[in-house]
């Protein structure tokens, strides 16, 4: 008789939404182009961080679609939760570095034809969080694809975390709904403070975070304020951490790392504060702004990181 190798397991943590290939401008009409997209970047840091995770979203079947599934591959993600679609991959434009200027070139792309119905067995059973955000619940019907998804987690017990990462995209008349509907649901919000002008231009951050407080009275609420650290609205009241002073090469995704260091602290303690949770994301945040890019920070990183 035979023994039955034991099943892959199931991740932890799932991000769900857009993968993206960045097209950015290098001058003198040159490109270069990176594989993205914000709930891309936050599975891939969480998996580099050391958690089982997995991204939950659909990219095509053209050149651009392999080097991210290659790149998935490599970050460790488990890509049974990856889909591959005929339709073209998204791709963000960026045709402009300073000031930063892009456009999302979408129409009918691969994203867009995520189905969840092809999400592995079992795997809500397993997940402890789901993260969503991004552009992809501005884009229909993705949206209501994701709707979905965050029902059906918060029915089966998992937690839903939830940063909107705005963009122009957002300015769509009814993702202020969307944004509402996901808010209520969510048991981690995160918002930079450009966000908050973004999304509540009027008020402030103290009308912004009535408005959020009327959505959701118990989640905790991170505001991300770049160099000047970030503050937590929790159960305990207010707490304002600085961030780790590195030498910056750029700020491109310190936001994802930054999510993906909360919920990797979420996951792996979560008998932990959120202010313990926290000071994991300002770290891992700062780790991805010492490297070009997207970086995704791994566990050995955030250990060594020194400040200056």
């Amino acid at each position: 008789m035979t023994t039955a190798e034991p099943a892959h397991p199931l991740p932890l943590i799932v991000s769900a939404g857009e993968a993206l290939t960045d097209l950015v401008t290098a001058g003198d009409n040159r490109w270069t182009a990176h594989p993205g997209g914000a709930g891309w970047n936050v599975a891939r840091a969480c998996a580099r961080l050391g958690v089982p995770s997995a991204f939950a979203g659909a990219i095509g079947q053209d050149n651009f679609g392999d080097e991210i599934a290659l790149a998935s591959q490599k970050a460790g993600l488990d890509t049974r939760f990856l889909q591959r679609s005929p339709q073209p991959t998204l791709m963000a434009v960026v045709y402009s570095a300073s000031p930063p200027a892009y456009r999302f070139l979408g129409e009918n792309s691969a994203d867009l034809k995520f189905d969840p119905a092809q999400l592995p067995d079992g795997w809500l059973g397993a997940s402890k969080w789901l993260h969503v955000g991004g552009i992809s619940l501005a884009r229909w019907p993705l949206a209501d694809t994701l709707l979905g998804l965050i029902k059906a987690a918060k029915a089966a017990g998992v937690k839903i975390s939830f940063d909107p990462n705005a963009r122009i995209v957002h300015s769509h008349p009814e993702y202020p709904a969307v944004l509402e509907a996901v808010a209520r649901q969510a048991d981690l919000l995160k918002f930079s403070d450009e966000d908050l002008h973004f999304f509540f231009p009027s008020g402030g951050e103290e009308g912004a975070l009535g408005r959020l407080r009327g959505f959701n009275p118990q989640a905790p609420i991170v505001i991300t304020r770049g160099a000047d650290g970030a503050s937590l609205y929790h159960a305990e009241g207010r707490a304002d951490l600085p961030t780790v002073k590195v030498k910056v090469a750029d700020t491109v995704g310190a936001g994802d790392a930054l999510c993906a260091g909360l919920l990797t602290s979420a996951t792996e303690h979560p008998e932990q504060s959120w202010t313990d949770h926290l000071q994991l994301g300002l770290r891992a945040a700062a780790v991805a702004c010492s490297h070009a890019g997207a970086y995704a920070p791994t566990r050995e990183d955030v250990a060594a990181l020194q400040s200056w």
